[in-house]
């Protein structure tokens, strides 16, 4: 399929022709682009009769042959090209053969993005030269191409403004540029359950520090105190450490009096730094609504 409003590569035209007939070529050549081959009468009826657009895009991917959606990227926005283009045309009201000829264009521009790598300015001049044929202005030699009054034709142009070339550099990625394979993983952390005689769960880390809880709660055997076990094993006779011997009250020698003053100096030293705590709290609020009320007399 030729991808140009021009004449057929490597055609000869005979001596003595005239502008006519090279006009003439051209009509072959637009007639022979926008030939209804994308879509049949079949195929648009049946979309036709779906009511939403769900249902036409399930049907348009059939007949795309589109079976990797949900993995494959380009797939996916070239179903969504023609699905918004079908979608549009239903909205316009337009007849079987106006659907066949606006969505073999919407397909013969990206065959010339894709395989001619035409540039921006020249697909838009490619439309031109093809609206000019289809729509209301051509000659009358070709009536049967004249398928688009004025307001169609401007209303498929403007259409292809916002869908098509506005993302012009975006479906030019999407076709030339080689994109890396990602492999898409899920990570999870699984918690296994600790034996029957570990304490479980463990407390929360801003809960107690862990000096306290494995000194006072943590009671499961260190790898120091099984090997320590074997050792005592071997020589029963060796005598026990200090600590191990007796439990010493750390309150000996003290008497009530002594224990009532020490609480009563924490307590005044606690009750002092709270009372200079408040004071400079106070301090600064006054401060604050001075302020204030030297802007109230000011104004």
């Amino acid at each position: 399929m030729a991808g140009s409003s021009g004449a057929t590569p490597g055609a000869v035209t005979p001596a003595g022709s005239t502008g006519d007939s090279e006009k003439n070529t051209e009509f072959q050549e637009n007639e022979k682009i926008l030939s209804p081959d994308f879509l049949s009468v079949d195929q648009i009826t049946d979309l036709l009769e779906e009511p939403d657009v769900d249902g036409i895009q399930e049907k348009m991917s059939v007949i795309l042959n589109f079976k990797n959606l949900q993995t494959c990227l380009r797939d996916a926005i070239l179903l969504d090209y023609y699905v918004s283009g079908f979608f549009w045309a239903k909205g316009m009201d337009f007849s079987i053969d106006q659907y066949s000829k606006f969505m073999t264009l919407l397909d013969m521009l990206l065959h010339n993005l894709q395989t001619l790598h035409m540039s921006l300015e020249d697909s838009i001049k490619w439309l031109g030269e093809v609206m000019a044929e289809i729509g209301p202005n051509g000659s009358r030699k070709n009536e049967e191409l004249h398928v688009f009054d004025v307001k169609e034709a401007n209303a498929i142009t403007d259409y292809l403004k916002i869908s098509l070339f506005q993302h012009y550099r975006l479906y030019e990625f999407m076709f030339y540029s080689t994109r890396e394979e990602i492999v898409i993983g899920t990570e999870q952390t699984i918690e296994a359950v600790k034996p029957a005689d570990y304490p479980f769960p463990a407390p929360l880390e801003e809960g107690i520090s862990l000096d306290i809880y494995s000194a006072f709660i943590d009671r499961s055997p260190t790898p120091e105190t099984e090997q320590k076990v074997p050792d005592h094993e071997q020589s029963p006779q060796e005598p026990q450490p200090e600590t191990e011997m007796a439990e010493v009250d750390p309150l000996v020698g003290f008497t009530i009096d002594d224990v009532k003053s020490t609480l009563a100096r924490v307590t005044d030293e606690v009750l002092l730094n709270i009372q200079k705590e408040i004071n400079e709290k106070l301090q600064v609020q006054e401060e604050a609504f001075s302020a204030r009320i030297e802007k109230l007399k000011k104004a």
